[in-house]
């Protein structure tokens, strides 16, 4: 490293809305002789601790005004972070106007994200929006040659360490990372705010969309091992693994989460309050799905329905984990289990699996809250609004003679619920509450019903059964059949009731069909793909 590379510090601007660790670093800072120029309270917090800093309304000569709006905004400021020292032009006007040489800036930002996530009133939003803040910070970050900016306290920390490794001094690597940091920073920020007017607007496609988000785990690599990858959490507050805490087993990887968030958005489509629901998922396809009275029993069930893709699956559940579903997770290899919450005796019997990841979200994602999606494409993003579509029985339409009995209904709801997340071509067979066969991904949906049938047919052989749990199923598609012959399937199967959106031009020869059959068939109006 050059000697040229390195500035000393002798000046910092302090001003941050966290204050953790605040005076314990600006200790630091001050035992190694740094003046420190702070505002508002952080200045006040500052000084109660007994550390000398000075008002920056008196280097600006202009004071604090508009309840604080209008502080830093000022030349003297912006002047101090922006002046090269390399250059007699910035030199001669920092001496002629009285500016000073600003080495250190640390300003953490207005609580924006978790102002609105806490469900403010749009006008403490909108107070919550950091102006100066990220003028100062984009300021230093644009002079990182000569400044550091520092946007938390682990920058400084950053920032501490090599002014020891370099008797007070930082490196311009050190000094370019935090840059670069900061600009992705404000960045995120104003990706929030603009986000929340959109919203505020409901505006679903406005001129210009930003997202962003805060490291959350680098990863080991993505989908595949020459692929590299990294989790960044975005400012919504969905429970799910962003906000899941890790209660043990080895660091998550790309594929982990992918689908450990298929199965917990599964999970959520159904009322805790109501059954236990149990989902496992292989390669973000739901593999069984179960529903029972007690947790353990859902589990059992979910497995059953296809024990063989179940090995080394991701499971889900609705309720927190109790010990007794621990010890049946224990018995075989899983690599994931994503729950709201566990209690101390379930973690205690999965601690016994120590490679297993065990996640716990703190609550249940609602299916019906909205939000946005992305996919990426070459040289741009495609975004929809989440897939909130949901029906009830009363908004189904009977189109055969015959109408679905009860227990149909309820198994009719359960395989919309789970085909509405299941890979396009889809078709889901269930029976008394638990997925029986599951075709997915297919380029044709009369080979997703077939499909779905073998699979229940491996898994009737697999558990010593009879015959496959698709005889006196139902069966649901996530989008209409374009032919009969997908309905002849669904026969063949041993389906007695089938749900799907209807809209085909061929409507009335797959209904003549289902009568033809005795099957019972309901249209939604309504079609899931998901590719």
């Amino acid at each position: 490293m050059s000697a040229m590379d390195l500035v000393p510090i002798r000046r910092a601007l302090i001003s941050v809305s966290d204050k953790t660790g605040l005076i314990e670093r600006a200790t630091k800072l001050r035992d190694a002789g740094v003046e420190i120029l702070s505002t508002g309270g952080t200045l006040r917090a500052l000084n109660d601790a007994g550390l000398e800093a000075r008002d920056v309304a008196e280097v600006t000569e202009f004071p604090e005004m508009m309840d604080g709006r209008l502080k830093t905004l000022h030349p003297r400021v912006h002047g101090g972070l922006l002046g090269r020292r390399d250059h007699p032009e910035d030199r001669d006007a920092m001496t002629e106007h009285g500016i000073p040489h600003i080495d250190l800036l640390y300003v953490n930002l207005y609580p924006f994200e978790d102002t609105v996530a806490r469900g403010a009133d749009e006008a403490t939003c909108v107070e919550n929006i950091d102006i100066g803040g990220p003028a100062m910070i984009r300021a230093a970050a644009k002079n990182h040659a000569w400044v550091n900016v520092c946007v938390d306290g682990t920058d400084l920390d950053h920032v501490l360490a090599d002014m020891d490794a370099n008797e007070g001094s930082t490196s311009l690597d050190l000094r370019k990372r935090l840059a670069a940091k900061a600009y992705a920073r404000t960045a995120a920020y104003d990706a929030a705010i603009s986000g929340w007017f959109a919203d505020q607007l409901d505006t679903p496609a406005p001129d210009f969309r930003a997202f962003g988000g805060g490291l959350q785990q680098a990863l080991r690599y993505g989908e595949n091992p020459h692929q590299r990858a990294a989790f960044y959490a975005s400012s919504e507050t969905r429970p799910g693994i962003a906000t899941a805490r890790q209660a043990q087993g080895k660091a998550l990887s790309y594929n982990n989460l992918a689908d450990a968030d298929a199965a917990f958005e599964l999970a959520g489509e159904f009322d805790p309050a109501d059954r236990a629901a149990v989902v496992i998922v292989k390669h973000a396809n739901p593999c069984g799905v179960a529903q029972h009275e007690t947790l353990a029993g859902a589990y059992e069930k979910a497995f059953a329905a296809d024990p063989i893709s179940a090995f080394g699956g991701i499971v889900a559940m609705n309720r927190p984990l109790d010990a007794e579903t621990a010890g049946e997770l224990v018995k075989i290899f899983t690599e994931v289990v994503i729950a709201p919450a566990a209690d101390e005796d379930a973690l205690a019997v999965l601690s016994a699996k120590s490679n297993l990841r065990v996640l716990l979200t703190g609550g249940m994602p609602d299916p019906a809250q909205s939000g946005w999606l992305t996919k990426t494409v070459a040289g741009g993003l495609l975004v929809q609004e989440r897939d909130i579509g949901s029906v009830t029985a009363d908004q189904l339409k009977t189109v055969t003679q015959r109408e679905p009995s009860e227990a149909e209904l309820r198994d009719l709801l359960f395989a919309w619920k789970v085909v509405k997340h299941v890979k396009s071509n889809a078709i889901v067979y269930a029976q008394n509450g638990v997925t029986a066969g599951i075709g997915m991904g297919q380029t044709s949906r009369l080979e997703a019903a077939r499909l779905a049938v073998r699979k229940a047919e491996a898994t009737a052989e697999e558990n010593g059964w009879d015959t496959a749990r698709t005889k006196g199923s139902v069966c649901a598609s996530d989008a209409f059949f374009p032919f009969a012959d997908g309905l002849h399937a669904a026969a063949e199967a041993g389906a007695t009731a089938v749900i799907q959106p209807g809209g085909s031009i061929r409507d009335e020869e797959v209904i003549a069909a289902a009568d033809e059959a005795g099957i019972a068939m309901v249209f939604t109006g309504m079609r899931h793909f998901r590719h």
